[in-house]
């Protein structure tokens, strides 16, 4: 029989802790010959990441040692933390961020004491931790590596620089491309000859403006003159890659689309022009969206309103292939031989590493980032919505009703909504299945995760809609997105809250200040203060806002009339705020200031700082805890007792209770 009780207050089979602690993080995954490598991120070790291998037999083993965090702070979001070659890893450890090299992985399961020592081929500098290294590829013979090297001078501009190195560190790394203020991608064409890389400049982001550069590589490893092969102040190209038989490939959105490229006899040729991304925003290093088969044919991955689709595009064609798959989430996508690998996920299975033959007729699950994935029954799957905003356009959002196997809500009663507005803002969401939703659709709160404009995914019209109008059009659509449900009818209007982290916690302040739509609010390291964060963050970012907000200092006014900060005053809503004490992106003092402009203003708030955190929790118990005061804090708030949580103490809130 199922059972009727009040929304939010349902007995979910998923507990914070489960999302926290029973999962691990899955990424960087990278091809060697026969032999697949990934990335496991692990919340009850901290957040360690460790490099696993699985070798052509079927054994799994761990590459690294239990005191090694393969992660690299180049641009503070990293990416590219390990790069094979023949058997042999590379990888940059997170305490000194210095280059490591592995000559074999064991053969023991994961965890096995018989891991070998890392021989560091990085000189350690006179500053802990100010050399860093990210996005590496070696000649063919590997004898020398191409990375990328972020130098932190005390005094100075940090310094983007690709440099040479020899494979076995007996020479210290030498600058062969230098003078732009980002570098990424260097990338060795199949007969050493030939580096590809990608550069670009202040104020630009890789998504607004990149160039695509080649050089022929020296004998001594130093770069001749370089040439410009594609990309310009408004084209973005991402992902250079040299097909087996040594054609230049890239992603570019010249056509207002990323699309697949080849550089033939001087001429850039579109390969599958079609409107329809083949890639997302480079916030890390190390993605990758397509690959070559032995036999040529190019191996991809591209957007869809039904999610991720693998296709095969056949030398001489233009017609992609579909290649079947139950997977709507690809990352990742690597090919060697006629097998693929990816990162794949669904709306009913978390991610995990998925290889098999490139006809899709067999998929193997190597590893998976949950065993604990919910029976089907209690899984709410998203629904696609577009729904009118402001400005006569239409966003996008995935929309999760309530959903519970033997539960449902009172007939005369909608359920609440959270409103997710995911961080970037240059970036997306997705359809995949995530545990951190599930634990609120299961206790019969609504989700609504919106892809607001300025999100990815789109087309570069949509992607460039948010520029100068951050803070007004992404929290025009959140609140679209709310009405637009609250009139169809799935849920109560009066009862809603928003959540986000990073820029999309700067959404949720913005919300809950300059709009009386929202009863609550939770900032996950938020941006409070827009101009402190053009002017206080790191290198990547910095100016990141001339192009959502305005050039600082000429757009000074207009920084100050977006920052909640100076407006808390106006705030209508309870604010939960959390905040990671070592982020250097968003820094603490970010938090600190809102908290005490909510103090002197008597509005309900609570504040959980937690040390030894950054920007994005990695810690399960911290994890644990964030999950549980959000979901005690909505209840405060809007007036239903969840299951099995002990409530947070809320500032204010029984001096402003009615």
């Amino acid at each position: 029989m199922t059972d009727r009780l009040p929304y939010g207050t349902w007995p979910s089979p998923i507990a914070a802790a489960q999302v926290a602690g029973v999962g691990i993080g899955i990424k960087s995954l990278s091809l060697d010959h026969a032999d697949i490598y990934w990335l496991e991120s692990r919340p009850t070790e901290g957040g360690r990441q460790t490099l696993i291998r699985h070798s052509a037999d079927g054994t799994i083993s761990e590459v690294t040692p239990p005191d090694f965090n393969s992660r690299t702070r180049v641009h503070e979001y990293g990416g590219g933390e390990h790069w094979i070659h023949n058997g042999v890893a590379f990888a940059t450890n997170f305490s000194d961020q210095r280059l490591y090299r592995f000559d074999s992985a064991s053969t023991e399961a994961p965890g096995a004491p018989d891991v070998p020592n890392p021989q560091s081929i990085t000189p350690e500098p006179d500053t802990p931790a100010a050399d860093r290294y990210a996005d590496g590829d070696l000649t063919p013979d590997g004898s020398l590596i191409f990375c990328v090297r972020e130098r932190h001078i005390e005094g100075s501009e940090t310094a983007n620089e690709i440099v040479v190195l020899p494979a076995d560190g007996l020479a210290d790394p030498r600058v062969v491309v230098t003078g732009s203020d980002f570098v990424s991608s260097p990338r060795v064409n199949p007969d050493g000859s030939t580096l590809a890389w990608l550069s670009w400049d202040h104020p630009r982001m890789p998504w607004d403006g990149t160039e695509l550069h080649t050089a022929t590589i020296e004998d001594d490893g130093s770069l001749g003159p370089d040439t410009l092969v594609a990309g310009a102040s408004d084209e973005s190209v991402t992902q250079p890659r040299w097909s087996p038989d040594g054609e230049l490939h890239f992603i570019s959105d010249r056509s207002g689309w990323w699309n697949i490229y080849a550089q033939r006899s001087g001429f850039t040729v579109s390969l599958a022009p079609i409107a329809a991304e083949f890639a997302g925003p480079d916030w890390v290093f190390g993605l990758s969206s397509y690959d070559f088969l032995d036999d040529g044919s190019l191996i991809c991955a591209y957007g869809t309103d039904e999610g991720a689709r693998l296709a095969r595009l056949h030398p001489g064609t233009i017609d992609l292939e579909t290649i079947p798959c139950d997977y709507t989430s690809i990352s990742y996508l690597r090919a060697s031989g006629n097998r693929i690998a990816f990162i794949g996920a669904s709306a009913t299975q978390a991610p995990a590493v998925v290889a098999g033959p490139a006809d899709g007729s067999l998929w193997d699950v190597l590893m998976r980032s949950r065993t604990d994935e919910l029976d089907s029954s209690y899984v709410s799957t998203p629904e696609s919505i577009t729904f009118p905003t402001t400005d006569r356009v239409t966003s996008h959002a995935l929309y999760y009703a309530p959903h519970h196997a033997e539960v449902e809500g009172p007939t005369d009663e909608r359920p609440p909504l959270v409103v997710m507005s995911h961080g970037g803002p240059t970036s997306a969401t997705s359809g995949a299945y995530n545990a951190a939703i599930q634990f609120w659709t299961t206790r019969g709160i609504a989700v609504v995760d919106v892809n607001y404009r300025g999100s990815t995914g789109y087309g570069r019209d949509y992607r460039r809609a948010l520029n100068l109008r951050w803070g007004i059009v992404d929290t025009d659509d959140c609140i679209a997105a709310a009405t637009y449900l609250a009139e169809r009818g799935d849920i109560d209007g009066h009862r809603l809250c928003i959540r986000g982290g990073s820029a999309g916690g700067y959404t949720t302040l913005c919300a809950i200040t300059f709009h009386d739509v929202f009863q609550a609010g939770a900032s996950y390291f938020g941006v409070a203060d827009a101009e402190s964060l053009a002017t206080a963050t790191h290198k990547f970012e910095s100016r990141y806002l001339d192009s959502m907000i305005g050039p600082y200092p000429e757009a000074t006014a207009t920084y100050k009339a977006r920052s909640p900060i100076h407006f808390a005053d106006q705030i209508s809503a309870a604010v939960i705020l959390f905040q990671g004490l070592e982020d250097e992106v968003v820094p603490p003092a970010q938090a600190e200031r809102m908290v005490a402009a909510l103090e002197a203003n008597n509005l309900p708030h609570a504040y959980l700082p937690f040390e030894g955190e950054q920007h994005g929790f990695r810690r399960s118990e911290n994890i644990i805890s964030t999950l549980e005061s959000e979901l005690s804090f909505y209840g405060q708030i809007l007036g239903f007792i969840p299951v099995g949580i002990t409530p947070v103490p809320i500032e204010n809130f029984l001096d402003n209770a009615p």
